[in-house]
């Protein structure tokens, strides 16, 4: 018998085990914002092995987001969601991911997400990602909703945290630490918080399909 790269890469893959990786792999997670926390989001979700992800971003990779983003200086110019795919492809190339390269209102969210298992906030500007929580309050009840907020500067890393506050509506953060003076975005925090979507993500996934 003769192996291809695939099948090597999913037998990898099972050392999670057979049936929560089949699970992983049936999933569909929508992740809205790929910056900082999105970009680090998609390329755990990624090296997991979640089956499909739909990732909604409009910008271009700029100089200052090389400190704490998953792009590179070569991708400078590029559409986030272009660069990002490059990306993610060098982990696992036999996934399947859509991209929208559009600025989403709070009337397109419901449109392009309601078919996700999970959706994930990774905005940075406050009135869309209010926009965001209402659409999962109120459009996209049933669908899982995984939100950031209070992650800027150096503080303690377990002050990042996961709370549900609304029945399926999980926050992570630390709930108080804004960008200002002295409290920009940074590269470990950044990370903690998207590694905190991830794991609750994914412990979505195999809580609810799984057991």
């Amino acid at each position: 018998m003769t192996f291809t790269e695939k099948d090597m890469y999913e037998a990898l893959s099972e050392r999670h085990g057979t049936h929560v990786q089949h699970c992983l792999k049936q999933a569909t997670v929508g992740i809205m914002g790929l910056g900082g926390v999105g970009s680090h989001l998609a390329g755990s979700l990624t090296r997991i092995g979640v089956g499909k992800m739909l990732m909604a971003d409009y910008d271009i990779v700029e100089l200052s987001n090389i400190n704490r983003q998953f792009y590179f200086l070569s991708q400078i110019g590029e559409l986030k969601t272009r660069a990002l795919e490059d990306n993610l492809a060098a982990i696992n190339p036999f996934l399947e991911r859509e991209y929208i390269t559009e600025k989403l209102i709070e009337e397109t969210i419901p449109r392009y997400f309601h078919g996700v298992d999970i959706l994930a906030e990774c905005f940075d500007e406050p009135a869309i990602k209010a926009s965001a929580l209402r659409v999962a309050l109120t459009g996209l009840q049933g669908i899982p909703f995984v939100c950031v907020s209070g992650l800027a500067g150096y503080g303690r890393s377990n002050d990042i945290v996961t709370r549900e506050i609304y029945s399926d509506i999980f926050l992570v953060g630390d709930n108080r630490s804004a960008v200002g003076p002295g409290s920009s975005l940074m590269a470990p925090r950044v990370a903690i918080a998207a590694n905190h979507q991830a794991n609750q993500v994914v412990k979505l996934i195999i809580e609810r399909t799984c057991e």
